[in-house]
């Protein structure tokens, strides 16, 4: 474990957490949108969000790098308030989040699809606000959702690289991920040991995000039945 292998692995972590954090509120606001609204433009919104499965992830970060460079408006005015996405870790997370957010939206969206409509509408006509049907009786049925949309949306943004490399490039302590570093180990003789650590801890990082999900997901399932005390 050398300190390139430790500050990718520690990077990877900042950035894939804050991946989530971006891409969470508005993915439970869109996943909402698509599960129980129908309006013209219902389809349209569905592909925008899940352009980022379909399209390279070359692309996807290409669009992010004209969008958010300095050279850009966007980029330009977000410079001169002092915030920064190309080619810092910042920009890593913004990638992340974008290519996570389709798997994220999907899993809540199934959940709350799975969830009976008229147990909201019961709960209307007692005289409960939509916003308060919302978080007492949709929210904790649909919880399991969030969480496993929320792990998977973490482990894509721990195993994301096209969109990364190609928007904040492949920087040592700022950008550079554990797939840019496996990428980089690659291209050097001797690096097989590195990429083989970098390799074990994504594959553990992986399979305890996936443990962790399953184990929170059946202890809110069984709270929500009334289970477990």
């Amino acid at each position: 474990m050398t300190p390139e292998i430790v500050e990718a692995v520690f990077l990877s972590l900042k950035v894939s957490l804050f991946a989530v954090l971006i891409s969470l509120p508005p993915g439970v606001v869109v996943a909402y949108i698509l599960a129980r609204w129908r309006f013209r433009g219902h389809m349209l919104l569905n592909g925008l969000v899940h352009l980022p499965l379909i399209l390279p992830p070359v692309v996807t970060g290409y669009a992010l790098l004209l969008v958010f460079s300095p050279a850009a408006p966007v980029g330009a005015a977000m410079e001169s308030f002092g915030i920064g996405l190309a080619f810092r870790w910042t920009g890593a997370a913004v990638a992340a989040a974008v290519m996570a957010f389709p798997l994220l939206v999907r899993a809540i969206r199934l959940s709350i699809e799975a969830v009976d409509p008229r147990l909201e509408e019961a709960a209307a006509t007692l005289g409960s606000s939509q916003v308060r049907v919302w978080y007492t009786v949709t929210l904790p049925l649909v919880l399991p959702g969030i969480i496993a949309g929320t792990i998977l949306g973490f482990a894509k943004a721990m195993g994301e690289f096209g969109a990364t490399i190609t928007f904040v490039s492949n920087i040592p302590g700022e950008t550079r991920t554990i797939p840019s570093a496996i990428y980089a180990f690659l291209q050097v003789p001797g690096g097989e040991p590195a990429v083989l650590w970098l390799v074990g801890v994504s594959v553990s990082v992986a399979l305890g995000a996936l443990a962790l999900s399953e184990w929170v997901g059946r202890r809110v399932a069984r709270r929500v039945a009334g289970r477990d005390a």
